[in-house]
């Protein structure tokens, strides 16, 4: 039986209608309408429009108690759930002070020394280790390395524009001297990867809803295109249409954990911990902790602060009496 024209769109449907009229990456939609649907379903299906904060309470509670998933898991949840709630349904919930919050730990950032940081990038070759050591020489955050496109990198002044960042903020950073030839050949690589696409009838690029409305141009300008495009082509879920996308993440941390264990390194490193190394080392070298925290795009300087831990020597500074 066909629908009738007139009948509203789904709830889920509606979720995402509303998460891209906000402008929220895919992943974000993603996130959030598997969020909502695993809210409906511990609720036995019933409509959010007839639940309120007992539920929302009872179902965070529920993944800390039950599920003992992380904090930033529960935040995510909330956020979700809130979204659904505000955005879609209209409703304002009342403060959450009910819920069962999972603790989050306090834990000191794992840092590779710079001896161990070389070792790692020796095991690492090609594509891999040029993201790599954008990771490290420019305090990249993965999906930002990922995401990377050709016109936020300034050979001239050398520095990198990251672009809708963390908490939707700009900032910039160093380009490391040191990749500049193999970051020149990579956008060579990109410029003539790009030229067979378009003559292929493609090379369009995905872009923001509201820069896709301001410049309907730049989708297919060399500028917008990612550094480290895929190998292949692939259909956009939101636009059906045929673009080529960026890497997948998924790629690089395998890299990198593979690196890791050859380099012979025990820590538990991953592609953050490059970042953390950054951030780690420049303060080693005397800058200044309100500079690094810009360079890393923290909002605030206490989050900065945790990379002083690693600073002292030993545990806390303090001298062990074996060797006094």
């Amino acid at each position: 039986m066909p629908k009738s024209p007139n009948r509203p769109p789904k709830l889920l449907d509606q979720v995402g209608e509303r998460v891209r009229l906000k402008h929220y990456s895919i992943r974000t939609e993603k996130t959030y309408l598997a969020w909502i649907r695993r809210f409906i379903l511990f609720h036995g299906k019933r409509h959010p429009k007839d639940m309120g904060k007992p539920e929302v309470e009872a179902f965070l509670t529920h993944l800390a108690v039950d599920r003992h998933v992380a904090a930033s898991t529960q935040n995510q949840a909330l956020n979700a759930v809130l979204f659904l709630y505000k955005e879609v349904l209209g409703i304002k919930l009342p403060w959450m002070d009910d819920v069962v919050r999972v603790k989050r730990p306090a834990r000191i950032p794992e840092v590779l020394s710079a001896p161990e940081v070389a070792r790692l990038l020796a095991q690492l070759d090609g594509t891999y280790r040029l993201m790599a050591s954008l990771l490290y020489g420019s305090g990249l955050r993965l999906m930002e390395a990922v995401r990377l496109r050709v016109k936020d990198v300034d050979f001239e002044y050398r520095q990198i524009v990251v672009r809708d960042a963390k908490g939707a903020k700009d900032r910039v950073t160093p380009l490391p001297a040191s990749v500049t030839d193999a970051l020149t050949a990579q956008i060579n690589r990109v410029a003539t990867q790009h030229r067979a696409d378009l003559a292929a009838g493609y090379g369009s690029v995905y872009l923001p809803t509201a820069l896709a409305e301001k410049y309907p141009n730049a989708q297919t300008e060399l500028g917008w295109q990612y550094v480290f495009p895929s190998s292949r082509l692939s259909t956009d879920p939101r636009s059906g249409k045929t673009r080529r996308h960026h890497l997948s993440e998924k790629g690089l941390q395998h890299a990198v954990k593979g690196a890791v264990r050859r380099a012979g390194i025990h820590k538990k490193a991953s592609c953050h911990t490059l970042r953390h190394s950054f951030a780690t080392h420049l303060l080693e070298r005397g800058n200044d902790i309100r500079t690094v925290q810009e360079l890393l795009g923290h909002k605030s300087v206490q989050t900065t602060m945790i990379y002083t831990h690693v600073l002292k020597l030993g545990g806390r500074g303090v001298v062990s009496p074996l060797d006094s």
